[in-house]
């Protein structure tokens, strides 16, 4: 980076030569022009940033309905499985919350405390009327995490995408303008001047590389942060609902 700026400062002198003077209108200088006349690496480049940006911005946009969505049927599945007095009542409303990372986790323990219950009410046929017990909760707890693994996987999907956006966009815009900069020197080197029609058009799209790198990361860095902070926060929803799920199941099973 020293070195870039090293090389635009020997330009920004060889621009302020007395008989460099006053560009004319025809000297105006239009970014679409630029990026259209542009040479051809600079015009890759350009179009890998904002594939780049258009695929973070679609993941941010996903995420967000995701995240969302999930924020919204946790909390009204936690609203069912407090008021209801059975896990079965439960149960019969999970499919319609299913967007919910808490409805797997409650399937998964509900599935392993179904199956303990069971296997012990067959073992014991001459209990009578008996009340079945867990065999094992450490067995229900291990439900639940593996559960609680795969959901926060998915809130995770693809978010990583943005953290390569946020850190490789930058490298790249700064391989534009460092190309940039080479092609003013070549114009320079051909033509024998450093008037501003010279050295402007390659310096300007030496410096759009920059801003399109910058204009990809800093919006990654901002919704990465953002968006593992949420999963973050439903990732501690998951561990809690787990507690709570395995003193239930601790008060009545065992």
């Amino acid at each position: 980076m020293e070195g870039v700026l090293r090389v635009l400062g020997t330009l920004v002198l060889a621009l302020q030569d007395p008989s460099v003077g006053t560009p004319d209108q025809s000297s105006s200088i239009d970014i679409l022009t630029l990026i259209f006349e542009g040479s051809l690496i600079g015009q890759i480049v350009l179009l890998i940033l904002l594939a780049f940006s258009a695929v973070s911005w679609g993941v941010v946009v996903y995420k967000n309905m995701q995240l969302k969505k999930a924020a919204r049927q946790s909390a009204a599945f936690l609203d069912v499985f407090r008021r209801s007095s059975r896990f079965s009542e439960v149960q019969a409303v999970c499919p319609t919350l299913s967007a919910s990372p808490l409805v797997a986790l409650f399937q998964a323990g509900y599935a392993e405390l179904n199956a303990q219950l069971r296997g012990t009410a067959d073992s014991r046929p001459d209990a009578g009327a008996s009340r079945p017990t867990l065999r094992s909760l450490d067995a229900v707890d291990r439900a639940l995490l593996r559960a609680a693994t795969v959901e926060v996987s998915k809130l995770e999907h693809r978010v990583t995408f943005l953290a390569t956006t946020a850190s490789i966009t930058p490298y790249i815009g700064l391989f534009g303008t460092v190309w940039g900069i080479i092609m003013a020197f070549q114009s320079i080197g051909a033509q024998g001047s450093t008037s501003l029609a010279v050295v402007a058009p390659p310096i300007a799209e030496a410096l759009i590389a920059t801003g399109a790198g910058l204009f990809a990361a800093i919006p990654a860095v901002y919704f990465y942060n953002d968006i593992t902070n949420r999963v973050k926060k439903a990732a501690n929803e998951m561990d809690d609902f787990a507690m709570e799920f395995l003193t239930i199941a601790e008060r009545n099973f065992t």
